[in-house]
């Protein structure tokens, strides 16, 4: 009940605009995960970036499972399993972001141009799924919880990884 497993890994691609852009991020999205992308919303309206609320302009997809670790370790190859100790957050979660999707094997297409994306990684250990089931919902208690230092160690443990 101890280990430390990935829950799920979120990438996410923001375009800032709406259009032909978002929906070629949408399509690197899918071609890189296998599943649907989510568009996503303006929360508020940016004037000086001719942002308006309620406008799509970034994409997301969760991944899960076996596929979420390959993925996962694609995406670590480009940052070269190196990571600041900031990308750790007080929950055990990590975060990073890579310049150039064709950096993750996937072929360039001068159509499609190139994108970056943000990388989210979401730990749990087992059990965790108590507190948000919907029938007989409880607390997990803090020795459940994943603080920032072992999600530090499980990455150095897990992937070799160097924390700058």
């Amino acid at each position: 009940m101890r280990r430390i497993e990935i829950d799920k890994v979120v990438i996410n691609c923001c375009v800032g605009e709406p259009g032909d852009k978002l929906t070629k991020a949408a399509k690197v999205l899918k071609d890189l995960s296998g599943q649907e992308p989510v568009l996503n919303q303006a929360k508020i309206t940016i004037r000086s970036f001719s942002i308006r609320r309620g406008d799509k302009i970034a994409t997301h997809v969760s991944i899960r499972g076996d596929k979420a670790k390959d993925i996962l370790e694609r995406g670590l190859k480009v940052k070269e399993f190196n990571l600041p100790k900031d990308a750790f957050t007080n929950n055990g979660t990590f975060g990073f972001g890579i310049n150039e999707h064709i950096d993750l094997g996937l072929r360039y297409d001068p159509y499609t141009g190139i994108f970056g994306m943000d990388f989210f990684v979401v730990l749990k250990r087992p059990g965790a799924r108590v507190a948000r089931r919907k029938h007989g919902k409880s607390r997990v208690g803090n020795n459940q919880m994943i603080s920032k230092q072992e999600a530090q160690d499980w990455f150095k443990r897990t992937y070799d990884g160097t924390l700058i």
